[in-house]
């Protein structure tokens, strides 16, 4: 899954890399593309998971996330990356994130299935974890690039569970939703343990 999940994001860089050296190009700003595919996620989130449309949500939240390939792309384009730029990246991905979870777990409720509702929500606390212990671990000096459900296979899975049910496999959701919150957590706990790992083999050296 990873290998190909790996294949995917290398042909959409390449696949992105003409429009946006051509936006580049056109004086568009890389952090406006990355805040404009926030809005969109944010948007059909709010206006469209909680209605249970969610055929339209997977379809716009997939476009939106597209364009944090192409905000990539033009970063390279330009040569050069700030650090603005990644902060804003990283931050703008957490709003996205959040505002989809939260819309699906509302959904959830409104249709009386709260434990699909709670699992939802522990998906949504335990991606922001993710994220942090990654940013935490290496503001120490440590690597933390490990993990099963990073943020694209989350977004991957939710969305196969979202085009499941807008064709009508009703149950194909549910699944997602639980495979997803259950691997976020192991995801959560490999990086804590990828954490304390490399701290002991660290110490293990400098004692020998």
């Amino acid at each position: 899954m990873a290998k190909i999940l790996g294949t995917f994001k290398s042909g959409a860089r390449a696949a992105f890399d003409p429009l946006g050296r051509a936006l580049t190009r056109a004086g568009v700003s890389p952090d406006a593309i990355t805040i404009l595919g926030t809005v969109g996620v944010v948007a059909a989130s709010v206006l469209l998971v909680p209605r249970g449309h969610l055929l339209a949500a997977t379809f716009v939240i997939t476009f939106c996330c597209l364009l944090d390939v192409l905000d990539g792309s033009m970063a390279r384009a330009r040569g050069t990356t700030t650090r603005f730029g990644a902060l804003l990246d990283s931050t703008m991905d957490r709003v996205a994130d959040g505002a989809l979870f939260a819309a699906l777990a509302y959904w959830f409720f409104s249709r009386d299935e709260p434990v699909l509702a709670t699992v939802t929500l522990v998906t949504l606390v335990g991606a922001q974890v993710v994220s942090y212990v990654k940013a935490r671990a290496e503001g120490l000096g440590f690597t933390c690039d490990v993990g099963i459900m990073e943020r694209l296979e989350r977004l991957v899975l939710i969305g196969v569970g979202g085009l499941c049910y807008g064709f009508g496999i009703t149950w194909g959701l549910p699944v997602a939703t639980w495979v997803l919150s259950v691997l976020t957590v192991v995801t959560v706990v490999q990086r804590v343990l990828h954490v304390r790992n490399e701290e002991r083999s660290a110490r293990t050296g400098v004692a020998s």
